[in-house]
């Protein structure tokens, strides 16, 4: 960020010819009143690339809520634990195919029986 000179805080007051008192003070003053330790922006924390999502012990509406809430958070890559057997596996791989689920899921594939990875589409 810009520091202010003398120069900028003359020319946001008035010019030379019209500042009355020119001391130190005053030019403190001013820089305190423009808050610039306040307007410093702060760079947004990064996103990871890649979470882990189990879904054992979960009901199909819990499952349901975590994986779309995984999919909209703008994580890029995941591993989706469902489990082996049970109809989470099943319900997995319909949402991600024919459901509100299937924009967010650029491509899912399985690592084992019982596990997925998952490649979610950019935000926009």
């Amino acid at each position: 960020m810009k520091q202010l000179t003398d120069a900028d805080i003359e020319q946001m007051i008035g010019s030379a010819e019209q500042i009355v008192v020119d001391d130190v003070q005053t030019r403190k003053n001013v820089r305190r009143e423009l808050q610039l330790s306040k307007r410093i922006p702060h760079p947004r924390p990064a996103l990871p690339n890649h979470a882990t999502l189990d879904l054992h012990h979960f009901t199909e509406e819990q499952a349901w809520n975590a994986i779309l809430q995984l999919a909209q958070s703008g994580i890029r890559t995941a591993t989706i634990i469902t489990g082996a057997s049970g109809i989470l596996k099943i319900k997995f791989q319909q949402w991600a195919t024919d459901s509100v689920l299937s924009p967010y899921v650029r491509e899912f594939k399985p690592i084992n029986n019982g596990s997925f990875s998952v490649i979610f589409a950019r935000a926009k």
